[in-house]
């Protein structure tokens, strides 16, 4: 587990805290899912996305649930198949500060390689990605559902060796 605390201004302190997340914590994080994706995972897939294989993180302000993310390890890389900040945290950091969270994890594992794919729509996460070192390394045409249609996904890496 991991406290962390922020000041703004000379007020107050922020208590911010990440830590694994639990079968006790899907059900919120399914609400932060579906407000924060225009396509949802579902409570099966969360359900079944849990075990010895995933590292799984919360991101919590207070009391409150903001976000997490779901990585499966096989062997010595990773995927991070989902990530999301609830929206009334999102644009704060804590994006950013739920991934260093994880690649700091992943390394201490000898992790080489951690993987993902984002929407091409997604500017600001493909931003996000690429200023923590993640490249483009393939296209998925036509992978995710979408407004219009089908859209494609970016695959990104993070060379961690």
């Amino acid at each position: 587990m991991r406290a962390l605390s922020a000041h703004f201004g000379s007020r107050f302190v922020i208590m911010k805290q990440i830590s694994i997340l639990t079968p006790a914590d899907l059900a919120t994080a399914y609400q932060i899912e579906q407000a924060s994706h225009a396509f949802p995972w579902t409570e099966k897939t969360f359900a079944s996305n849990q075990g010895d294989r995933y590292l799984n993180f919360k991101l919590s302000i207070g009391q409150e649930m903001a976000g997490f993310a779901i990585t499966q390890i096989v062997l010595d890389e990773a995927t991070l198949f989902n990530i999301a900040i609830d929206p009334q945290y999102q644009r704060q950091g804590y994006g950013r500060l739920l991934l260093e969270h994880l690649i700091e994890q992943l390394e201490a594992r000898n992790i080489v390689t951690l993987w993902l794919e984002v929407r091409a729509s997604n500017a600001r996460a493909i931003a996000l990605y690429e200023s923590l070192g993640f490249n483009e390394v393939s296209v998925r045409r036509n992978y995710y559902p979408s407004a219009n249609g089908r859209e494609d996904a970016i695959m990104m890496a993070l060379p961690m060796a």
